[in-house]
């Protein structure tokens, strides 16, 4: 068993099929026997996940910063409500607590939640296994934006290696079952110097003029 940590939408009003597929990523997540921990929140994606995990036998957790206590209503059911001072304090109780993260459809909450597990996993703050699930495009203006990120040399391509991209709930939970937990380490900008020094096929980047190791 283990803590799948769920972000997505709380917004009233987006298409019922976001709200659908949370209900089914909560039942697998409770039919194969792993909790969940999230925002807290009982409406949209988030509540509907939490119901669907709660209902098929997860323990779930939810983690609320004071001032959206009264904005996002915790559901009644809820295994366990953790209220915390800020927003900060509220996703480092979330990924504390996590094994692995699944992102859903959401707005800028949860694309500030995916860069942030995403930029500490590339870094080795972490090893814990993520999947985005994507129903209709919902992320893929975002994706292509990223792509053009590698191209341009601002990211590198081992940045995708980290993170699966799915339309199906059953393949997210597989690979955050079977997903190895190496540690994946990205060069700081201080050791590479320059962009210019990494490869173009993702291999090993190259060093920085006068940094151990440098080529000449």
């Amino acid at each position: 068993m283990s803590t799948i940590c769920l972000y997505g939408s709380a917004s009233g009003g987006i298409d019922a099929r976001h709200v659908e597929l949370a209900a089914q990523v909560g039942r697998l997540i409770g039919e194969r026997g792993h909790d969940l921990v999230y925002g807290g929140g009982g409406t949209s994606v988030m509540g509907a996940a939490e119901a669907a995990a709660r209902a098929a036998g997860a323990r779930t957790t939810g983690v609320m910063p004071k001032a959206l206590m009264e904005l996002e209503l915790p559901p009644q059911g809820l295994g366990e409500l953790v209220v915390t001072e800020d927003m900060r304090r509220r996703k480092a109780e979330m990924d504390a607590r996590a094994d692995a993260f699944i992102v859903l459809p959401g707005g800028l909450g949860t694309l500030e939640e995916l860069f942030e597990i995403w930029v500490a996993r590339t870094i080795g703050l972490h090893t814990k296994p993520m999947a985005v699930l994507d129903l209709d495009g919902h992320y893929a203006g975002l994706r292509t934006w990223l792509e053009g990120l590698v191209e341009r040399r601002f990211a590198r391509p081992l940045v995708f290696e980290v993170v699966h991209w799915t339309d199906d709930p059953a393949d997210a939970l597989d690979h955050l079952e079977s997903a190895p937990r190496d540690r994946v380490t990205l060069p700081s900008s201080e050791i590479v110097g320059s962009f210019a020094d990494f490869p173009d096929d993702g291999g090993a980047p190259g060093r920085a003029p006068g940094a151990p190791g440098a080529r000449p």
